[in-house]
């Protein structure tokens, strides 16, 4: 491991949060936890130094900050693969549209109202895919025509459908991973992880930016095949990783479950710091939204992510106590940051001065 230069953070107290109510963090954070999370702490400075960036994706409105970046399926609100975890149920809030016209108007539109991209999506087939053919000339106008940066959902594309994506212009491909044969088949209702694998290939092969997802608690709130799934991504060179976690959609199989504990998904993405060094790791916008959630925020910050999605202000402050530099950006937590693309501090009543507390060296 390098030393630590003079000008990184101290290391923190990885027992107590210093945001106000939080502590402890976790009581059953042992002394492994305080060895995997210090050393996933160190690598992250050394590799992506103090700053952190805060992402508001889609159109959502928080502390006067609006998402630049919306999700628009192509689908409609149609999905025939029904996954366990969403059924479906995650296409509904998102702009939709059914014929590639109404994309390109959608799309002209966004772009004249200072939107900086739009991430494509929709619902699969039987088979894990989405309708891209049918849009290619439209996604190819868009990029043209307007500035969006351009990103997709993508399902699990074949060769030829990855190719024709990046021909279009197609910047980021966003592909769930999973470990194993029994979240694929089970969950995801794939015809297997071969479906998954051959998908990431194709992506690979195609030049685009690939950024994998990884769903902890996907099998019905257990933490099982995420750390395979680390393996499988670290193989195939990703651009960035977004880790989000099971939410208990209504409607759906798994309505009912419990997601993990704000310290094993924390685990999960020191693990992925240590293995991937120098990748971009982002903590995603779909997680619980409660104390747990606000736990594993600052948990997260420890084990060494470089992006946070849809934040609260307990992570701004914690951020800022443990010497971080925060930076906001309104795209999806999936694109590098980029001045064009960036926000203004929406929280100033919180003093980017403050003295760091509960730091120990």
């Amino acid at each position: 491991m390098p030393e630590r230069s003079s000008n990184q953070p101290p290391l923190p107290d990885f027992r107590t949060a210093i945001t106000t109510g939080l502590a402890p963090l976790s009581p059953e954070f042992g002394p492994a936890d305080e060895a995997l999370f210090r050393e996933a702490w160190n690598i992250a400075r050394d590799r992506h130094g103090k700053e952190i960036t805060f992402y508001l994706p889609g159109m959502i409105r928080f502390h006067g900050f609006r998402g630049r970046y919306p999700a628009l399926s192509i689908t409609g609100n149609r999905c025939e693969l029904q996954c366990l975890h969403c059924a479906g149920t995650l296409l509904q809030p998102m702009l939709k549209v059914d014929e590639p016209e109404e994309l390109l108007r959608r799309g002209r539109l966004l772009a004249a109202n200072g939107n900086h991209g739009i991430l494509l999506t929709g619902g699969s087939d039987r088979n894990g895919e989405l309708p891209w053919k049918r849009y290619l000339d439209v996604i190819s106008s868009l990029g043209r025509e307007t500035t969006l940066h351009l990103s997709a959902h993508t399902g699990f594309p074949d060769l030829r459908t990855a190719k024709a994506l990046k021909a279009a212009g197609i910047r980021q491909a966003l592909l769930d991973v999973m470990g194993d044969e029994k979240a694929a088949t089970e969950v995801y209702r794939l015809p297997g992880l071969h479906k998954v694998i051959e998908a990431i290939e194709a992506v690979k092969t195609s030049g685009i930016a690939w950024i994998p997802h990884i769903v902890a608690g996907l099998y019905f709130g257990r933490i099982d095949s995420e750390y395979r799934a680390l393996e499988i991504i670290r193989r195939y060179h990703p651009t960035a990783v977004v880790i989000v976690v099971l939410s208990p959609l209504k409607g759906t199989a798994m309505s009912a479950v419990k997601p993990p504990a704000p310290l094993a998904i924390a685990r999960l993405i020191a693990s992925a710091r240590l293995l991937m060094p120098d990748v971009p790791i982002a903590l995603g916008c779909e997680r619980p939204r409660n104390r747990e959630g606000t736990s594993l925020e600052c948990l997260a910050l420890r084990a060494g992510i470089t992006r946070m999605a849809v934040w609260s202000e307990e992570a701004v402050e914690e951020a800022l106590a443990l010497g971080l530099r925060p930076r906001f950006q309104a795209t999806c937590c999936s694109v590098d940051y980029r001045t064009a693309f960036s926000s203004p501090d929406p929280h100033p009543s919180i003093s980017v001065g403050r003295n760091p507390a509960h730091i120990t060296s």
